[in-house]
């Protein structure tokens, strides 16, 4: 069969206009696929229904409206923060939502709400009561960590279950709060949304640093990906999560009061619920945008984890909001694939091999299916999906941040993909009620390949 080749011009980043025969994206890659246009009949050798670049450009065509170095990386399991702090970086503004005590009381007062901010009231809690709740901080209430410290499960005196967020003793000193605790609770008293992690108060006592925040049920992203917690997902539920996620970013970016640049999208970092709704975590290294529009980027040391991290921000300390879109990239091919962003053991030599470049190498040549995760179920609705969503992900990707697309034309094209999923859903539903014997239509699980 003979390979069919599109382009695309690009209008700007993350536009496109017209074709011409072959696709020629922002980032230098020229997109090819060996496959014949999209049928229902897909068996599992077919590798993909057409050039998934082909796709996305189609997506973009179709939306008439846009929401317009240090670095140190540990060997460890998990992809490992980079932590490198400096303190002048953080700015503090007066936290209007909540209110505490100084290190010297016992006390804190938790403001709740739902959110439409209709109501809300306040409790006052001892740290002595706060200890209770958990157990003295004990091991069978703790439910994470990261970069700030360790979370615990927390269950109130009123019955309700909230998540306290423990400082380790080493990230403040001589009873000064440390950069990430006040940025932290600067950045989650100035925002309130559904895919957010609501923010409830926090607490300071003697050498004590605890953030309170809502108890999200059901695990992190993580987790469901790796198979510890809950049943495999299946492509539109992982398609529903990427929305609520850049849902969330895009509120950051475009509709606080001061923009808000995350700087620690991940799968670790996203919360579900027992519904698989998502909510963004841990603002630990959330930075404030530049207030002066002329200003391009925020000069700071390099935070983040291996693996997430911007390589542009990385080669000049140069945060912008394009560093999230970049992290959110990474997160969609873990999405699809179902992996981590660094694998130890198998690139060549059996060295670290990034998932990003593995998935996208893939996709050139038209093989978008093979980086799928094999416990997804696959029909040609579900490929031309994951087609649509690697090329975005190549664009978030772009070495260049001028050729990344914002967050909220991030959405833009996800919305479209969900829709059109949807419809290509309905359509074999009606043609399988019409013709019950098997037509071959859904794929079996596939054996990875490296």
């Amino acid at each position: 069969m003979q390979a069919a080749r599109y382009r695309a011009f690009p209008t700007g980043p993350g536009g496109f206009s017209g074709f011409n025969g072959e696709f020629q994206s922002e980032a230098g890659f020229s997109w090819t696929s060996t496959y014949a246009p999209r049928s229902h009949a897909v068996n599992k050798k077919a590798r993909s229904s057409r050039s998934f670049r082909e796709r996305v450009a189609a997506v973009v065509g179709s939306c008439t409206n846009c929401f317009a170095p240090r670095l140190e990386i540990k060997e460890a399991h998990e992809n490992p923060p980079i932590s490198e702090i400096d303190v002048q970086d953080v700015s503090i503004s007066p936290i209007s939502r909540i209110s505490s005590t100084s290190s010297t009381s016992n006390n804190i007062s938790i403001q709740r709400g739902d959110s439409s901010q209709t109501k809300s009231w306040q409790d006052q809690f001892s740290f002595q009561e706060i200890c209770k709740a958990t157990s003295n901080f004990s091991e069978q209430n703790k439910i994470g960590s990261g970069n700030f410290g360790t979370v615990y499960k927390a269950k109130l005196r009123d019955g309700s279950i909230i998540a306290v967020k423990r400082a380790t003793k080493n990230m403040h000193g001589g009873g000064n709060i440390s950069a990430e605790f006040r940025s932290e609770i600067q950045m989650l008293s100035k925002v309130e949304h559904l895919n957010l992690v609501k923010f409830l108060g926090y607490v300071e006592y003697d050498d004590e640093r605890l953030i309170l925040v809502e108890y999200v049920n059901n695990g992190t992203l993580r987790q469901h990906l790796d198979g510890s917690q809950g049943e495999p997902l299946e492509f539109a539920q992982r398609l529903n999560i990427a929305i609520d996620i850049v849902h969330a970013i895009a509120y950051l970016h475009g509709y606080t009061d001061h923009p808000i640049i995350h700087r620690d999208i991940k799968s670790s970092n996203i919360l579900l619920t027992e519904h698989l709704r998502a909510k963004v975590a841990d603002f630990g290294f959330a930075r404030l945008a530049p207030e002066n529009p002329e200003m391009t980027h925020v000069s700071t040391l390099v935070k983040g984890t291996a693996g997430y991290v911007d390589p542009e921000y990385l080669r000049t300390n140069q945060l912008t909001d394009r560093s999230d879109v970049y992290s959110f990239g990474v997160l969609l091919v873990e999405l699809v694939t179902g992996r981590r962003p660094i694998e130890r053991g198998r690139g060549r030599g059996r060295q670290q091999r990034l998932t990003t470049e593995w998935a996208l190498r893939k996709c050139r040549k038209g093989d978008a299916v093979l980086v799928m995760d094999p416990r997804m179920r696959r029909s040609s609705g579900v490929v031309a999906a994951v087609e649509k969503v690697m090329a975005l992900a190549a664009e978030c990707t772009a070495p260049d941040r001028a050729a990344r697309p914002g967050m909220r034309r991030c959405a833009e094209l996800l919305w479209s993909v969900r829709r059109d999923l949807q419809q290509e859903q309905q359509r074999s539903a009606s043609a399988s009620a019409g013709a019950r014997p098997h037509d071959g239509s859904t794929y079996a699980p596939l054996s990875w390949r490296a």
